[in-house]
């Protein structure tokens, strides 16, 4: 009687490998983008809560405020979104009062674009504000 000698042969750790690699091949890029999203989410929410600031600094000194100024309320952007944006605010000098929020993307995030809101509401690029 023989014995039967078990394992794997090379083909079939070839096959398992070749499988392994389509897989990862595909899910990678989905999951990336998936990460991307989410960051984007996350910065959303922060933009939206500095335009709440931005409100309750007009409501309280008839005029919007600048970086300096909301930060020095206690404000400061999460360590989560500090590796991935940073931010910017640009307050209307002339006229009636105005503001502009931008995130600006970097490293990981980068190629995901700024998102902005202004005043008034109005959210660029409008398809990266939408749900």
């Amino acid at each position: 009687m023989r014995r039967r000698i078990l394992g794997v042969t090379l083909i079939e750790l070839v096959v398992v490998v070749a499988i392994i690699g389509i897989l990862a091949a595909i899910a990678l890029p989905s999951y990336q983008s998936f990460v991307i999203r989410g960051r984007r989410a996350e910065a959303k929410t922060e933009i939206m809560e500095i335009a709440n600031r931005e409100q309750q600094f007009l409501l309280a000194h008839r005029a919007y405020a600048s970086k300096a100024e909301i930060e020095g309320s206690g404000y400061a952007l999460p360590s989560t979104l500090t590796p991935y944006y940073s931010y910017s605010i640009t307050v209307g000098s002339t006229g009636a009062p105005s503001f502009l929020i931008t995130f600006t993307p970097s490293g990981a995030q980068a190629s995901d674009g700024p998102l902005t809101l202004n005043h008034q509401g109005i959210k660029t690029p409008a398809d990266k504000w939408k749900k």
